[in-house]
């Protein structure tokens, strides 16, 4: 068997976690069922585990793969329990993992090296978990070795752990004192596939921006069912400035006690949003919570409203009170916002375009860290194309908070609406967006002319 001088470096690599991924095509697969053979003729009676996600991806590639460059005088497979025995005593082990609980089928289970396929497949718990079983009295290495393109469920704790943490190629030290690396790869990398297939890299070049940048060129920083594909780091932030007094300035939050966001948003006098401000907590119960967000709001600061999903107004079986209730016991009163997931999201697409004058209608201030790493995180769901995954959850915060906001702000109401709303100020508008159907009809006849009101909160 013949490796690129790519697959080699993995082969060698020695920190405790390896990462060889970036493009398709690159020989990752290969070069990780080489390396277990090495392995497993290296160091006898050793103990392996190679993982999908699924059993189809499973056979499909890595055991078929498998039985066709090992040779067969070499070992036994047993198809039932999806092990390879080869002559010295080594065991290569074939497992999948479709649920998040399939990981406790490995809880006794003990091996000297684990390797993933298609990392981003997994989520960070299940691979946490795994590496767990990575012992053993023996004084074999114990490495976990992975493979992987962008983009998945497990896209961002991936990169977090690999990719953003320094330089590919260098052996990085982490906090715990394991060892990790990340190789990235590239199709051109690959001269055994591109000599006996040079169409491929013209069919990756035909893809959309998207997935031709995460395939072809295998940047993480974009990445096959992105759903917010349109943000740009360069476009949609800027550098914080002051916020002059006439704008007006809301809050939008999202609260659980896993986590805590709120967002501080401010409007100029052409309709575009600003974020300029965001608090992101872990652990907090409602009467800190609430303390948090007006100890963070400056003294002065005139808050038009604080926006929140309509859960927060679920009462409580035990109590008989509702989140929001005890918000406001505390000091913070809300105004309920829409939870209908399809319309916010296409409601911050709607403020991601440009305005008339070439520039979005948001921009986040870069001082908001959360929002701008967790936003283009978004995966889009595959069974319900104008929605995005819920998981990995911890990425989901910040982005449900700025939901909350645009489905308040950007809802744009049906033209014979338009007209008969014609010379109402903003402040009517507002109110009249946000109303339910009969709400509508009633400030239609109400303020068919145009008068002022006052502005009110709803609690």
């Amino acid at each position: 068997m013949t490796v690129t001088p790519r697959q080699g470096r993995f082969l060698a690599a020695e920190a405790s976690e390896v990462l060889f991924g970036g493009a398709a095509g690159g020989g990752k697969s290969y070069g990780q069922l080489v390396d277990a053979l090495i392995y497993a003729l290296r160091y006898p009676g050793s103990k392996q585990l190679i993982l999908r996600r699924s059993f189809s991806e499973l056979d499909k590639s890595l055991i078929r793969v498998a039985r066709q460059i090992y040779p067969a005088t070499l070992y036994r497979y047993h198809a039932t329990g999806h092990c390879m025995q080869f002559c010295n005593g080594s065991l290569v082990d074939f497992g999948y993992c479709a649920a998040e609980g399939d990981v406790y089928q490995y809880q006794s289970a003990e091996y000297d090296t684990i390797r993933f396929d298609e990392l981003t497949h997994f989520t960070e718990f299940q691979y946490l978990y795994l590496i767990s079983r990575l012992r053993g009295a023996n004084p074999y290495p114990k490495q976990v070795k992975s493979a992987t393109n962008p983009g998945g469920v497990g896209h961002v704790w991936v990169k977090r752990r690999f990719v953003d943490v320094g330089e590919p190629d260098r052996v990085y030290t982490a906090p715990d004192g394991s060892t990790r690396v990340f190789l990235p790869s590239r199709i051109d990398d690959n001269r055994f596939l591109m000599a006996a297939d040079p169409g491929y890299k013209l069919r990756l070049s035909a893809l959309p921006e998207q997935q031709r940048r995460a395939l072809l060129l295998g940047d993480w920083n974009i990445f096959e069912g992105q759903y917010f594909s349109e943000f740009l780091y360069g476009r949609h932030t800027c550098a914080p400035f002051e916020i002059p007094a006439g704008w007006r300035r809301y809050r939008a939050i999202d609260y659980g006690l896993d986590r805590l966001v709120c967002l501080w948003i401010a409007v100029d006098g052409e309709g575009r949003a600003y974020v300029y401000r965001e608090l992101c907590e872990s652990g907090l119960i409602v009467s800190r919570a609430a303390a948090r967000i007006l100890e963070a709001t400056r003294p002065g600061e005139s808050i038009y409203c604080t926006l929140a999903p309509p859960d927060l107004w679920f009462r409580s079986q035990e109590s008989g009170r509702s989140k929001a209730i005890l918000f406001a016991e505390n000091g913070l009163w809300f105004t309920k916002t829409s939870n209908d997931r399809d319309t916010g999201w296409l409601a911050i697409k709607e403020l991601l375009q440009p305005a008339s004058d070439g520039r979005p209608r948001l921009q986040i201030f870069r001082t908001c860290t959360e929002l701008i790493r967790c936003l283009p995180m978004l995966q889009t769901d595959p069974l319900k194309p104008n929605d995005t995954l819920t998981e990995p959850h911890e990425i989901t915060h910040a982005p449900d908070a700025l939901r909350g906001f645009a489905i308040f702000f950007v809802r744009p109401a049906p033209e014979e609406e338009s007209r008969s709303t014609a010379g109402w100020s903003e402040d009517m508008r507002q109110d009249y967006e946000r109303a339910d159907a009969a709400g509508r009809r009633y400030l239609l006849g109400k303020w068919g002319g145009g008068q002022d009101r006052k502005e009110t909160h709803a609690t």
